[in-house]
């Protein structure tokens, strides 16, 4: 655990008599994550504001069939949800969600405007009180460009923010690898009724959250992220091919990416759409970068960070091998990776989630994953302790599963 070195007035605005823990005189607390449900390329996801926006955040897949099942890995803030409504927050008045197209960039006009609309509904539903965030993952990306582009507005809504498992410098093995060949959500059984690797891959290549969250090139890393492949040589008839093992850093692999994803393309409705590495939308993510560098933490706002250990993250990637090795690098995109790894919460490196550059009143490492972070116990006593309330032990306890939105 990192010590606090910030003097934070927020503990000062919390009242601690049993009055005060009822719901309504709590400050409001808004839960930031991405969103999506199954994927449909003819329909336009529109993300439901059912349950004050909790039905969004509950779940990364709401269809009938991971309902039926069960599947415990594509749940997403439910237990957290639970949690805080057994401290005594209420749904819609002190307690709220903001989900979001986790495709989308995360400084486009409408999540930050939908933020902010958000923020003030939470705000005065409370009685005016300021807006503690609680954020994960990327939607920790999405508060620090609001914080960033809207710091004004930042100052005058939120009194805390709980920041976890951000992947504040990128999360180079996952994202890298998301661009060549994909990525797999769920692993084993469940894999068969969620989104395939393939699918995956051919739709985050048009994601600019994903170039958002490729490796910062700029930051000062222990050791530089790579992509290696095993290339294979022609000599053009004249003796054996050579072998050799290439490495492409953060900057270099750009001309991997292009390499690779030259002949790219996706079939829908007999039809080829050409899915090129998109130079356009690496030129957005730089500005994005940028607008997240320059984010400065409101004064009277206090920071708190949390990060996943003890799992191994994927760091570098690797394509072919030296008995196998890739003669087109076209190739790579039909090859599975194996990854060298660093400590962090199995997605992101913690050396990445710690970096977030500024003066945290606490900064938190905890032994979970990247997704079990939303439902260990050790996370909810620390939200717990810096939201400054306890949760109540009942022989009847009432899940807070947020309502189908169709119902």
């Amino acid at each position: 655990m990192f010590g606090g070195l910030c003097p934070c007035p927020c503990f000062g605005n919390h009242r601690s008599s049993d009055k005060d823990k009822d719901g309504p005189d709590l400050d409001p607390v808004l839960l930031v994550s991405g969103y999506t449900e199954t994927l449909d390329d003819s329909v336009e996801i529109l993300v439901p504001d059912d349950d004050y926006g909790l039905y969004a955040i509950d779940i990364l897949d709401p269809s009938w069939v991971v309902k039926c099942l069960n599947l415990k890995e594509v749940y997403h803030f439910h237990d957290m949800i639970n949690m805080l409504v057994g401290c005594g927050y209420k749904k819609g008045t002190t307690l709220f969600g903001y989900g979001y197209d986790f495709r989308q960039s995360n400084r486009i006009d409408k999540l930050m405007e939908g933020l902010k609309v958000k923020l003030k509904a939470a705000h005065q539903a409370s009685g005016g009180r300021k807006v503690n965030i609680i954020s994960h993952s990327m939607g920790g990306l999405l508060v620090l460009c609001f914080m960033s582009l809207h710091n004004d507005v930042f100052s005058k809504y939120v009194n805390k923010w709980i920041c976890i498992a951000c992947p504040f410098q990128g999360a180079p093995g996952c994202i890298n690898d998301s661009l060549l060949t994909g990525l797999q959500f769920v692993e084993g059984f469940e894999s068969y009724f969620f989104v395939s690797r393939w699918t995956m891959h051919q739709l985050l290549v048009e994601c600019p959250s994903i170039y958002e969250m490729l490796g910062n090139p700029e930051f000062k890393w222990k050791k530089q992220p790579e992509i290696q492949v095993w290339r294979k040589h022609s000599n053009d008839g004249h003796g054996e091919a050579s072998v050799d093992l290439e490495s492409y850093g953060p900057v270099e692999s750009i001309t991997l990416f292009e390499e690779a994803l030259r002949h790219n393309e996706l079939n829908h409705d007999g039809e080829s759409v050409a899915l090129p590495f998109n130079f356009e939308i690496l030129k957005w993510a730089a500005g994005t970068r940028q607008v997240m560098y320059d984010a400065k933490l409101p004064d009277g706002v206090c920071f708190y960070n949390i990060y996943g250990t003890s799992y191994d993250t994927p760091f570098d990637v690797c394509y072919g091998s030296e008995t196998s090795p890739i003669e087109d690098l076209s190739d790579i995109c039909h090859s599975l990776p194996q990854y060298s790894f660093v400590d962090g919460d199995g997605t992101v490196p913690a050396e990445s989630t710690q970096a977030d550059g500024f003066l945290a009143v606490e900064r938190v490492a905890v032994e979970a994953s990247h997704r079990g972070l939303l439902c260990d116990k050790t996370v909810f006593k620390y939200i717990q302790k810096w939201l400054g309330v306890e949760q109540r032990v009942s022989k009847h306890v009432k899940s807070s599963r947020v309502v189908d939105a169709s119902d």
